[in-house]
């Protein structure tokens, strides 16, 4: 559990940032690859993207996170752990003026986390590719520390690989540690895996082929189906259709395209099946979340 002058402290600093450096979207670039904030002053649509790995620490406010058919509430001093690319329906849920949600995301890095591993003479081992836990001590020291260097552009160059190697450190040394460890592992599962996620994000709209993703992770069809759902939680078919469903929300609502030309443009043969698998997983009609998002987002920039 972090300490509250700890967590008060890291509250305040990513607070104090994303005032000097506000963005409508409320996704505050800190400068840093692989490093945001995220800031929020109400509750927000739900956020549809194929997650990579990250850590985000939340600090203030609550969200909820939908992965496969799992979904996870957590707020204000607990950490949410993505170990894998999968796809994901997020939400803001609890934000105001007085009590913005405020979070600090990091995405995580294979290279350190394999370097680390090595010294730290850990292996990895199978888990969950989602999970939340309270916010560990250590973890939120580093953030602090990694996060102070946002005010001070000189030490950047200097202390910056420094302050990312010992946030991944103390990941690896904690209760996320077991998780981490598969994605800096030579030749893992999770990064042959990785490799196929690739592919499918790269043709996702074109029909799956099983037999050419497990060959592209260098496993049998039988092996690769087992392993693709241990890493992801859903099977190949199941991550394409939630990748074609997130792409075709976002050219609805930023390109302007109609339901029926959306579910084509992402490989639906009928626009009557995309909109009920689309209602399944965003619990409403595509137009009509489409609609809504866009009017609330032009309230919001009048």
């Amino acid at each position: 559990m972090t300490d509250p002058d700890l967590h008060t402290a890291l509250l305040d600093a990513a607070l104090s940032h994303a005032s000097d450096h506000p963005h409508p979207t409320g996704q505050v670039d800190a400068g840093i690859p692989g490093l945001s904030i995220v800031h929020a002053t109400a509750p927000g649509d739900l956020d549809c993207a194929v997650s990579r790995p990250l850590v985000c620490l939340v600090l203030q406010g609550r969200k909820q996170v939908t992965m496969g058919t799992r979904t996870f509430t957590f707020g204000a001093g607990d950490t949410l752990l993505i170990t894998a690319d999968v796809p994901t329906v997020s939400q803001i849920i609890g934000a105001s003026e007085t009590e913005p949600y405020v979070s600090l995301v990091l995405e995580l890095d294979p290279t350190v986390i394999a370097e680390l591993s090595m010294q730290m003479r850990q292996v990895p081992v199978s888990a969950p590719p989602v999970r939340v836990d309270p916010t560990e001590t250590d973890v939120a020291d580093a953030a602090l520390r990694l996060i102070q260097l946002l005010d001070r552009p000189a030490t950047v160059p200097v202390l910056l690989s420094q302050r990312i190697r010992e946030f991944h450190y103390w990941l690896l040394a904690g209760e996320h540690g077991s998780e981490i460890r598969r994605l800096g592992w030579p030749d893992s599962h999770s990064q042959r895996i990785a490799r196929t996620v690739a592919a499918l994000r790269a043709d996702y709209a074109k029909p799956l082929r099983v037999n050419q993703l497990a060959a592209v992770a260098g496993m049998s069809p039988s092996s690769f189906h087992q392993h693709f759902r241990a890493v992801t939680s859903l099977s190949p078919l199941q991550f394409q259709k939630q990748m074609r469903l997130i792409e075709a929300r976002r050219r609805m609502i930023s390109e302007g395209l109609t339901a029926s030309s959306a579910a084509f443009a992402v490989g639906y043969e009928s626009a009557s099946h995309f909109s009920r698998e689309y209602g399944r997983l965003f619990g409403v009609p595509p137009a009509r979340d489409a609609e809504t998002v866009r009017q609330r987002a032009d309230e919001a920039m009048a």
